[in-house]
């Protein structure tokens, strides 16, 4: 009995330090040299916070896209003839489209086009030669208001509360002739490139002429063929639909921006006419040009209109003047930019603002102009995909 008893315990023993139960220890061990120390435990890292991961997601993504967008207008600086060549050519197309297709119900598709663009080209040309003659036949008159204008000013100029002295005015104007004596050479290379803007300037409206009757003719066509020819079937619906998307949203604001620069142009021509401003015409049509430029062309063409009328009519018609400039721009800000261009697409004021500042800084006055629908395309399209994505079985 004592020895099975003991024969008992050894074996229990053993059990107890071989395999063991198989839910309290695993089946094997490890020995240790004698005097070591178990190593000590490996923290395990630990995952950054979930916010940090959702902001290097999005960071290397608009990083992406940065590196895109810059490559984009890196290619176009190269290509800076032709792309504003295709940018009036799609501005010419989104104004004379709606009118071709009308008169395609009346005649055949290839005159309606040609009638069309003829037609729009002696509009634009007879305006310019009236403004022409209105200049060359007034000339002699605005030259004389402008000598006595100057001589105002400075008379003006000599009262309070800037009080400068004829000799002071004597001496700025010796400084301003010696300065044009001295960069003669400079001024007249500024003149011949001038002269070879003018050149490209030609050229690229030829160009976009050339595109525009290819476009009203046959735009659609031409976009089903790059879709079908260029493009992946499995990509086909989601291009067409962005392609979509992005022509009415760039037809809606150009058309729209022509009817807000039309209406201030003719709220301005006729403020001028009746204050029997200089130029009233031109000054006009600098108006209706600089209103393609939001928020910055419209100031800076009445700013022009007011030292005119300065020069003209004194320093009582150029507070007019002013005082027109703060009525058209509030029409133009809380009237005819929400009720024109909200059909087309609504862009905060701060966008458009940044918008124009960096589309100058880097193409000029080309930059400011293509920057505020080039940014109104890109959100049309992102907004139409992004319906899309959340209701995919829409078409």
């Amino acid at each position: 009995m004592v020895g099975g008893t003991g024969r008992g315990r050894r074996t229990r023993a053993g059990r107890g330090t071989g395999r063991g139960v198989p839910s309290s220890r695993p089946g094997y061990s490890v020995r240790l040299p004698p005097g070591a120390r178990p190593a000590p435990d490996v923290p395990v890292p630990r995952r950054p916070a979930p916010w940090l991961r959702v902001s290097a997601a999005y960071a290397w993504r608009l990083i992406l896209v940065g590196a895109i967008v810059y490559g984009v207008f890196g290619v176009l600086g190269r290509f800076q003839l032709i792309a504003v060549a295709v940018f009036l050519a799609l501005v010419i197309t989104s104004v004379l489209h709606p009118l071709a297709d009308l008169l395609d119900r009346f005649m055949p598709r290839p005159l309606a086009v040609i009638v069309t663009v003829v037609g729009s080209a002696l509009v634009v040309l007879g305006l310019l030669a009236l403004m022409g003659n209105a200049v060359a036949g007034e000339w002699a008159r605005l030259a004389g208001e402008f000598r006595g204008g100057v001589r105002r000013i400075e008379v003006w100029l000599q009262g309070p509360p800037f009080r400068i002295g004829p000799g002071q005015l004597t001496e700025l104007q010796r400084q301003v002739t010696a300065y044009l004596s001295g960069h003669r050479a400079s001024l007249l290379s500024s003149a011949v490139s001038g002269l070879g803007r003018v050149v490209e300037v030609i050229t690229a409206g030829a160009l976009a002429l050339f595109a525009a009757i290819f476009f009203i003719h046959s735009g659609p066509r031409m976009w089903e063929w790059i879709c079908d020819e260029l493009l992946p079937r499995h990509a086909r619906p989601v291009w067409d639909l962005a392609g979509c998307a992005a022509w009415r949203t760039f037809a809606g604001y150009t058309r729209g921006i022509i009817i807000v620069a039309a209406t201030n142009a003719a709220l301005v021509g006729v403020a001028l006419f009746v204050l029997r401003v200089p130029l009233a015409l031109p000054l006009t049509l600098l108006e209706f040009v600089a209103a393609f430029v939001p928020l910055v062309g419209s100031p800076v063409a009445l700013g022009i209109a007011t030292v005119v009328a300065l020069a003209g009519r004194g320093p009582l018609t150029a507070a007019a003047v002013l005082v027109l400039i703060v009525l058209i721009g509030e029409l133009e800000g809380h009237v005819l930019h929400p009720l024109v261009m909200s059909w087309a697409v609504r862009l905060h004021p701060l966008v458009v603002a940044v918008s124009v500042i960096a589309g100058s800084i880097v193409a000029g006055v080309i930059g400011a102009v293509v920057a505020v629908p080039f940014v109104s395309v890109v959100w049309a399209v992102l907004r139409t995909l992004r319906g899309r994505a959340r209701h995919p079985a829409e078409p």
